[in-house]
């Protein structure tokens, strides 16, 4: 866990031009729309998922699981997908609220962009397809992200189907995490919503050493990253009140994932995502949750398993079911319940 007390460094793009240059960025961007009543606060897009020549499959990590998640919500109708809500990408000047010229300059390279998604032969490609297949659904993820905090400050809750690229910081990506979202929803949220308290309740099974990096000396900003499965969450509720609390639900603690190695059940992911529902709710504050990264492709482990496991998708898609059948979140739309 961690928490500071002082305001955030800039990136050095923005050391010239101060806090004001940072402020018309998001003042200026197009990520922040109206959103009809009829639709219900979770964020998807069919870009989100990365695939290019299967060179995705040789991370652990499973880049198709968003749509996944979608699939399994309205096959059992309990999701109308004419209601999700379609984000826009973010710009390169939506970027540039947290990252500098240097760090998004350096993504127009191959091997750069390689070693960061941690796949040897995406350097081997040309740029303008890494742009097209990946890069682009990371920043259409991170217009997710951003216009995420604003839905859950109009609705109470948001689910952005995607995002929490919790690796990566201003100044640096890895971990496939391209992009920083959690700090750019943070910073939109302090300049749009003026908001001045966020909560970051991070339980994938790694450390959110991105946007630790990013908020280490932010008083704004109360970290609470749990990466030991010792340590329960909730210590941190007497200490602040936050207006807007960013939840990264990581999977990659699921047992049989050789990531995490933290061996919680699906039954356990459903019960730890409730209980941090029912923390905000209980507080009226609102909450958005991302799903975040790192959670391995179970089809690569099935054959040392030597049996059935459920998907990562398929988990979250049962704890935001779940979630809905206890009142914490409504899948309706606020008009068909007049």
């Amino acid at each position: 866990m961690s928490s500071a007390s002082s305001s955030a460094p800039l990136p050095k793009s923005q050391e010239t031009g101060g806090v004001s240059l940072r402020r018309s960025r998001i003042l200026s961007s197009k990520l922040y729309f109206d959103v009809p009543l009829p639709k219900v606060p979770v964020i998807y897009s069919s870009s989100y998922d990365i695939a290019f020549f299967g060179i995705e499959k040789m991370h652990p990590f499973d880049s198709s699981k968003w749509g996944r998640i979608c699939q399994f919500l309205i096959k059992e109708s309990v999701l109308d997908k004419n209601r999700l809500v379609e984000p826009l990408e973010a710009s390169r000047d939506d970027l540039l609220v947290v990252h500098s010229e240097s760090y998004l300059s350096s993504l127009r390279r191959s091997l750069t962009v390689s070693i960061i998604m941690e796949v040897p032969p995406v350097a081997l490609l040309p740029n303008w397809l890494v742009q097209q297949k990946a890069l682009y659904p990371f920043r259409k993820q991170v217009g997710g992200s951003i216009l995420a905090a604003k839905l859950a400050i109009e609705r109470g809750w948001a689910i952005n189907v995607g995002g929490g690229f919790h690796h990566c910081s201003a100044e640096k990506g890895g971990g496939f995490c391209v992009y920083a979202d959690i700090s750019l929803c943070i910073h939109f949220a302090f300049v749009r919503l003026n908001m001045s308290r966020v909560m970051i309740i991070d339980l994938d099974a790694h450390q959110g050493n991105g946007h630790e990096t990013d908020f280490a000396n932010d008083g704004r900003v109360y970290i609470l990253d749990m990466y030991n499965a010792g340590i329960y969450p909730f210590v941190a509720k007497s200490n602040f009140d936050p207006e807007l609390i960013v939840y990264n639900a990581g999977t990659d603690i699921l047992e049989g994932d050789p990531l995490g190695r933290l061996r919680v059940s699906p039954d356990g992911v459903t019960v730890r995502d409730e209980k941090v529902f029912r923390f905000a709710k209980e507080r009226s504050t609102p909450l958005l949750m991302l799903t975040s990264v790192n959670e391995i492709q179970f089809s690569h482990i099935l054959t040392l398993l030597g049996g059935y496991m459920k998907s990562s998708a398929r988990v979250i898609a049962d704890s935001i079911i779940n979630l809905s059948k206890k009142n914490l979140i409504s899948l309706d739309s606020p008009l068909s319940r007049k």
